[in-house]
């Protein structure tokens, strides 16, 4: 039997820590944070990682400051959830005619508009508090990507491309991250950048997949409706993209030979997802979806590799 909460979104693992051992009146809280679903801020930490991994390896560094690490780890899981705090009140409407996202707590009725606003207030406050450990420079970075945040849910109502924005938005911590160390940016930054939205474009068209039939009864756009059948070739379009611009910031930042055959794994597990994917099969498209938290890692320990001491 289940032990998901009733009304638990369709995308929420069974027994999750939330549903088991959450505080009753903190659950729908942290439901509508995303507490139940961890990936997102996987997710969105890694790429703060790539970026202060890459520059710490062009600087002749191993590993990347395990203080800012952790700044970084807290604030993409206050700031993932304050971005899905948004996006769901944005909106509520639509999630509440989508099988999928009917039971998120907003169009359940488990947390009123107003509380959800309060609570977006509270996560943003502890995520600037992280934000003012950085320079000044990386400040003004975070403080630049809220535009990107804040436009991110009116992306589906007006462009088959919502994905490329959430590429946009959701690989900023690249940028910040080599901020942090630098103090500005240069063109490995930019390189392992753009590989992170072409990323984003593939595993988001692989999750939209799951919602296509409730997205085009409502008039919401994806990807995966611009592309349909021609999904795989895209996928493996957007992958080969992102494949050559990890080597690519890779090489600008002077990294050795075990750099590339990490990556080299990388470029084969995008090579499974696009193998394994079957556009029709839900289940398997959210499992393809979580996996890409291992290409996280393997991209992480591949820029390790390259800046280890021959």
């Amino acid at each position: 039997m289940s032990t998901s909460a009733p009304n638990a979104p369709q995308d929420a693992a069974p027994g999750n820590w939330v549903d088991a051992r959450a505080p009753a009146p903190a659950k729908p809280y942290l439901r509508l944070m995303r507490a139940d679903r961890p990936v997102g801020v996987w997710l969105l930490f890694w790429p703060c990682v790539w970026g202060l991994t890459l520059v710490t390896g062009a600087e002749g560094y191993v590993l990347p400051n395990p203080g800012y690490v952790f700044l970084f780890l807290i604030g993409a899981i206050v700031m993932r959830g304050a971005g899905c705090v948004y996006n769901d009140i944005i909106d509520r409407d639509i999630d509440a005619g989508v099988a999928r996202t009917a039971g998120r707590p907003l169009p359940a009725g488990q947390v009123s508009p107003k509380a959800a606003a309060a609570f977006l207030f509270a996560l943003s406050l502890i995520g600037l508090w992280v934000l003012v450990q950085f320079n000044g420079f990386t400040i003004a970075l975070g403080v630049g990507s809220l535009a990107l945040v804040a436009a991110y849910p009116f992306m589906k109502r007006i462009t088959y491309w919502p994905q490329a924005w959430l590429g946009l938005t959701f690989n900023w911590g690249v940028l910040m991250g080599w901020a942090s160390e630098t103090g500005g940016l240069a063109a490995p930054a930019f390189a392992l950048y753009a590989a992170g939205v072409a990323w984003t474009l593939g595993y988001d068209t692989i999750y939209a997949h799951q919602d296509k039939e409730d997205d085009a009864l409502l008039g919401v756009k994806s990807t995966a409706l611009k592309f349909g059948e021609k999904t795989k070739i895209w996928l493996g379009g957007f992958y080969a993209v992102a494949f050559g611009l990890f080597c690519l910031a890779a090489a600008l930042a002077g990294l050795a030979w075990p750099a590339f055959a990490g990556l080299a794994l990388a470029g084969l597990h995008f090579a499974w997802q696009v193998w394994r994917l079957d556009i029709d099969a839900p289940d398997k498209c959210l499992g393809l979806f979580k996996s890409n938290v291992w290409i996280g890692l393997i991209v992480f320990l591949a820029f390790v590799a390259g800046a280890w001491p021959a």
